[in-house]
């Protein structure tokens, strides 16, 4: 658990780094940085959606996943957790894109390739090296989404202790039970929905990605492959 705690600390660290600058930015340089924050998004989802071994579980585990997330509609349950947030920490009728940074922090923090790998390997080997070199590249995006996108990007903290946190106290029980395969397509389906999250950055859609609804997706696989693979085993 203690890389989960280094990972908190360098985003909250960067979040601060991001707010007392946040001023200091011309309007048409935070444009540019949020450019900047998409493109870099695309290629980190990109990199983990491309390692893919099996395009149908992708594809299956997303669909699946986005009619589950859907049905429960996350997506509204995390916005309704950051207005909550931001009306006990904002004066009411604040204009601020508070709800917009815990959100888009939240997601691109948690549903990373490194976030489920390095969890799974810190729980299961006590290997932190993947993690902490995840809260290093967290800590430097957080000082530009929180330049751009203000103090919700902080409160992101607390979605990584209870998810980071609990995957690798999972992992610890679990983790050397899983298939090499489907914590490959775990990150495989969290590049996906990384990717969303660069089309919003980026304002590539009119209407918004509901990236929060396509979570259910990344854990699916987990049921997918051994189906799959009895399945193939059946059929021979």
């Amino acid at each position: 658990m203690i890389a989960v705690f280094i990972n908190m600390a360098l985003v909250l660290l960067g979040s601060v780094l991001g707010l007392i600058l946040k001023n200091r930015f011309p309007e048409a340089l935070g444009g540019a940085i949020r450019t900047g924050l998409g493109l870099s998004t695309i290629g980190i989802g990109l990199s983990s959606l491309l390692a893919t071994d099996d395009t149908l579980c992708v594809i299956i585990c997303m669909v699946l996943g986005i009619v589950l997330g859907e049905w429960i509609n996350i997506e509204r349950r995390m916005d309704a957790a950051g207005e909550f947030l931001k009306s006990r920490l904002e004066k009411p009728g604040s204009q601020s894109r508070f709800v917009e940074g815990f959100v888009t922090a939240t997601i691109l923090y948690c549903v990373g390739a490194m976030s489920i790998n390095g969890s799974i390997e810190a729980g299961i080997n006590h290997n932190y090296s993947i993690i902490i070199s995840k809260s290093v590249m967290d800590g430097v995006t957080a000082i530009t989404f929180a330049a751009a996108m203000g103090i919700g990007v902080a409160f992101s903290v607390i979605p990584i202790l209870l998810y980071q946190g609990g995957l690798t106290l999972l992992a610890g029980w679990v983790g050397p039970y899983l298939d090499p395969a489907v914590i490959n397509e775990m990150s495989a389906v969290g590049g996906a929905i990384i990717v969303g999250i660069a089309f919003n950055l980026l304002e590539l859609r009119q209407e918004k990605i509901k990236v929060g609804n396509m979570l259910p997706a990344v854990f699916l696989p987990i049921a997918y492959i051994p189906l799959s693979n009895w399945l193939s085993g059946l059929l021979g």
